[in-house]
């Protein structure tokens, strides 16, 4: 076969074959459609237990073999992301109607995952049994080839709820995202049949029978007024808040306790807002609380805040609403799928497509049902004209010597080669005209249908099928008649299934904190070797000043409201605030600087630390391994900010050194004669003992995205070990080996030569 080589430009390809893997990942995979408010995913296992045959009146089956059966004949994408739809379906705590009876460990409201699939069971609800798989026998959705052709699965299901708001849903695609909380099923009822009665009524209509979202976990709705506006869009944020008690305890204390929790907190989340009340405590911004714990068991959620003695309630739980997630927003963006393509819809457009959704299904039902007594009708008529002519029919049958003959003469009259006892009967034979259907059941009928009493339940059975065949042709010719049906069935579904709303929708009062203004004051900051930093009040360091200097490494004076720079050798500064540093006593240990800050002392080291207002009126002198150097200006590490790359760095290099100038500050009103002169000197050492003395102008003051300018040309492998600075009029000596050196005695040179090896 010959090649056919097709040239296009590269572009056009990769753009045709990203749209369709975004609209793959849209249709397929992400989203829900608005029909029946199921991601394929969810479908697929709910038909799949259906079609196992796991009902909610039957035992219960291993997860294991319903995530195992779906992933084989409808859903291949792996048994996770299978298994994580049936347990959500199963949660009550994330499901306005849970679609699936779990047994077992589903994971709890606080986060924990469920167990494994091959130890918990399910089946299948009584509602979605009833009101999402219902009539799926009836021919009323359309199915389609799963994955490898070899079964059929329904395209939709024929929910008879708005699922997609029942439910809720939550979804992200390729450049799109689903976000819609659950809501009141008897609300939402109302609101259908409310749009059946009047198909032209509004959104602010509409909001009269919903609320707005009913959370499983309950909390305050507080933005009452926006709901209106974000309902008409589909899109905006809804304020929701925990509820909150006050516990009055004995002699004044009383206990904050927390009953129900907004619905964005479910999960991970507790464990945060634990944490966050802890932090708040420890950085004393919430010092009336004693205590914090979690009380929440299988009856609900019980969250206890224990305060001290006439603490202020009201400023406890302002501050809760502003610092924690006891207050917080929900995303709300109602994409579904809906004809096909992904579209952002309103409440009315929602409610609007799943009715006419409902005189589809409704339509396909009555449909099925009419053929199916139009078939019965035409047998029983059939069958009835037998009854009148059995005598003959018992002829034919007796004169044929075979079915085919028999039916052929029932049908078409033909007696040719059936023996009939006489012309009459002949002649009367000639005439009989079944129809195919008719003649089948009469060559099936046994005798005892010849009794009397069966044939009066044979013309009852058809009284009966006339009647339904008129009640199933008024349904489908009359709109008003479908309009009831449907109307019915919804109401039949609130009286089961409707509970009593959760969620309570109001305009909250703003929540109003104001933090106290911390009161300023000098501190000394302290850490040692490891890494452990805490404060100490100044009068404590003067104390013991001999004693906290030999023992840490950084020691330095600073303001509790200040921020500390931590420079490491891999370029980074790290900063963290001291108010957020424990402050200890003489003998405390700290806290890591890890646990404060970004900084990781497992994968980088630090070279320098410092407070940022001590760094205002200095430069600061990079040193690194390779011997490059620059001076930055300490104005520049005064950022918001908690991780900076502090300057910029070759491949392999490090920072090895760095040191602080003073500014030379100059007024208007000095003379030159006044200013004074830069006398600092620069010494380098590097490993293999090589001393290199300059003056300190010669290193370029620049930004911190710079490399720098050479300080030191090295030999082969040396590298920079040490660096200095001091002033060329004093006498400055420091410890090398075993010896000491007067580096002012060492011979100048000028930056970015090798420089000489001390000889002692």
């Amino acid at each position: 076969m010959e090649e056919q080589i097709i040239k296009t430009e590269y572009s056009d390809i990769m753009q045709k074959s990203y749209i369709d893997y975004a609209m793959s990942v849209i249709i397929a995979r992400a989203l829900p459609d608005v029909r029946d408010g199921l991601k394929p995913v969810q479908r697929r296992t709910l038909y799949d237990m259906y079609e196992l045959g796991i009902r909610y009146d039957k035992p219960y089956r291993k997860c294991a073999r319903i995530v195992g059966d779906t992933m084989g004949k409808y859903h291949p994408h792996g048994d996770s992301s299978i298994y994580d739809a049936l347990v959500v379906m199963a949660q009550d705590f994330k499901k306005g109607q849970p679609l699936v009876q779990g047994h077992g460990n589903f994971g709890s409201i606080e986060g924990d995952g469920a167990a494994a699939m091959r130890y918990t069971e399910a089946r299948l609800e009584k509602i979605t049994q009833e009101v999402f798989l219902a009539d799926l026998d009836k021919n009323v959705v359309d199915f389609g080839p799963n994955f490898d052709e070899t079964e059929r699965e329904p395209l939709v299901l024929p929910v008879k709820v708005p699922n997609f708001l029942l439910n809720g849903a939550e979804g992200i695609a390729v450049g799109m995202a689903t976000s819609v909380p659950p809501h009141n099923l008897g609300e939402l009822i109302e609101a259908e049949k409310a749009f059946l009665k009047n198909p032209d009524i509004t959104t602010e209509e509409l909001m009269k029978y919903i609320q707005g979202p009913d959370f499983p976990t309950g909390g305050i709705v507080v933005n009452k007024d926006e709901l209106t506006e974000i309902y008409k869009t589909g899109v905006g944020k809804i304020k929701v808040r925990g509820k909150v008690e006050i516990e009055h305890g004995k002699g004044g204390k009383d206990k904050i306790v927390i009953t129900e929790i907004p619905y964005t907190m479910v999960g991970a989340n507790i464990g945060k807002f634990l944490n966050d009340v802890g932090n708040l405590v420890e950085s004393r911004k919430a010092p009336d609380i004693v205590d914090i714990s979690n009380q929440s068991s299988k009856e609900g959620i019980r969250i206890v805040l224990e305060l001290k003695k006439n603490a202020d309630t009201e400023q406890i739980i302002n501050m809760l609403y502003k610092k924690t997630k006891l207050e917080d927003t929900f995303g709300m963006n109602m994409l579904a799928v809906a004809d096909g393509k992904p579209e952002t819809m309103g409440l009315k457009q929602v409610i609007e497509y799943h009715l006419d959704f409902q005189y589809e299904v409704t339509t396909r039902k009555y449909q099925t049902l009419l053929q199916k007594e139009l078939e019965k009708k035409e047998i029983q008529e059939g069958l009835m004209k037998a009854c009148d002519v059995i005598d003959l029919i018992i002829e034919i049958l007796r004169g044929s010597k075979n079915i085919k003959q028999a039916k052929a003469c029932l049908v078409e009259g033909d007696t040719e080669n059936i023996s009939f006892k006489s012309k009459a009967s002949e002649k009367a034979a000639a005439k009989l005209r079944f129809t195919e259907r008719q003649a089948q059941a009469i060559l099936d009928m046994r005798l005892y249908k010849l009794i009397g009493l069966e044939i009066d339940a044979l013309i009852k059975d058809h009284e009966n099928t006339m009647a339904n065949i008129a009640k199933y042709e008024d349904i489908l010719n009359n709109n008003t008649s479908m309009t009831k049906v449907i109307r019915k069935e919804l109401d039949d579904i609130k009286k089961a299934y409707a509970k009593p709303r959760k969620t309570v929708i109001e305009n909250g009062v703003e929540a109003v904190y104001e933090e106290k203004k911390i009161e300023e004051q000098e501190v000394v900051f302290v850490m040692d070797r490891f890494g452990y930093a805490k404060t100490i009040d100044t009068s404590t360091y003067e104390r013991n000043k001999e004693t906290v200097d030999g023992e840490n490494k950084y020691v330095f004076c600073c303001m509790n409201t200040d921020k500390v720079c931590l420079f490491t050798k891999n370029g980074m500064m790290h900063s963290l605030k001291v108010l957020d540093l424990p402050a200890g006593k003489m003998r405390d240990k700290g806290t890591p600087v890890d646990n404060l800050s970004n900084f990781n002392s497992a994968e980088d080291e630090l070279v320098y630390v410092q407070a940022v207002k001590n760094m205002e009126d200095k430069n600061f002198v990079f040193v690194t391994e390779h011997g490059m150097m620059k001076k930055v200006m300490g104005s520049e590490f005064n950022v918001s900010k908690r991780s900076i790359a502090a300057t910029k760095l070759s491949e392999e290099d490090k920072v090895s050194k760095i040191l602080e100038e003073a500014l030379i500050l100059i007024t208007e009103d000095m003379e030159v004669s006044d200013i004074p002169k830069n006398t600092n000197n620069i010494c380098l050492i590097t490993k293999k003992g090589i001393f290199l003395r300059f003056d300190s102008r010669e290193v370029s003051e620049m930004k911190r995205g710079a490399v720098g300018v050479k300080g030191i040309a090295l030999d082969g492998d040396d590298l920079v070990e040490d660096a200095y600075i001091f002033d060329e009029n004093d006498s400055y000596t420091v410890s090398y080996g075993e010896k000491e050196v007067t580096l002012t005695r060492l011979k100048k040179a000028k930056r970015g030569t090798k420089g000489n090896k001390y000889r002692g």
